[in-house]
């Protein structure tokens, strides 16, 4: 196996990030050495995506928002579910992603962000989504969330991102019937319920096989 070599790197608020490469199509993000994601792992990504906006075809003109934009490959699963007419709006903290995804990955998801139907804004998703949830026409009919710190068992009802009021917000930012999903670690049975009791019917999928299996939360407003 070749050996890992880093190809960029950015300080952040969360330490120093850093995109890794082994071979043409084999990369892993890492911040302090920790391992965000990897190219030859990603069934969950992908699955979160399509969960989300697979009822989005039939639309005219579907709104999708999705906090993080990772590797690109949820991206991807999310742009093969909507119609040529619809729009897509990417909440990315870090700039640094954004060159990555144009860079060096896009081989990866066969270059999403160049997509006319994608817009990346340099922001919190939450502040999206509050913007949203204040104007009804800048509502969302899906909003996925494939953040690199999901729900668990440490995530408090104040999280600014999983919390009782981020649930609230989510649900608000949506359109009749939205859907909402979320990527995590592992289940937490305590988000879903925040989930329920904004207003949201809940189900999980545990797309992995063998090993780790992340989750995949879909909630769908009333």
């Amino acid at each position: 196996m070749k050996p890992l070599r880093t190809i960029d790197r950015v300080e952040t608020e969360d330490g120093l990030l850093e995109l890794k490469q082994r071979s043409e199509r084999d990369f892993l993000i890492t911040i302090d050495n920790r391992v965000l994601m990897t190219s030859t792992a990603h069934r969950s990504e992908e699955v979160l995506g399509i969960v989300a906006c697979r009822r989005l075809k039939p639309y005219a003109r579907p709104r999708v928002l999705i906090g993080g934009l990772g590797m690109g490959y949820t991206l991807r699963a999310v742009l093969d579910e909507l119609p040529p007419t619809g729009q897509v709006v990417v909440a990315e903290l870090n700039p640094v992603t954004e060159k990555w995804c144009r860079g060096p990955l896009a081989l990866l998801t066969n270059d999403a962000l160049s997509d006319p139907r994608v817009k990346v804004e340099i922001a919190d998703v939450s502040g999206v989504m509050a913007r949203a949830a204040s104007h009804p026409e800048r509502r969302f009919d899906a909003i996925v969330i494939d953040l690199y710190v999901g729900p668990d068992a440490g995530t408090g009802v104040r999280d600014p991102l999983y919390g009782k009021k981020a649930c609230a917000r989510a649900h608000e930012a949506l359109t009749a019937q939205g859907i909402f999903g979320v990527w995590g670690e592992a289940y937490d049975a305590a988000f879903a319920t925040r989930l329920e009791a904004v207003g949201f019917n809940v189900r999980h999928e545990r797309p992995g096989k063998g090993g780790l299996r992340h989750v995949v939360y879909v909630a769908q407003k009333k």
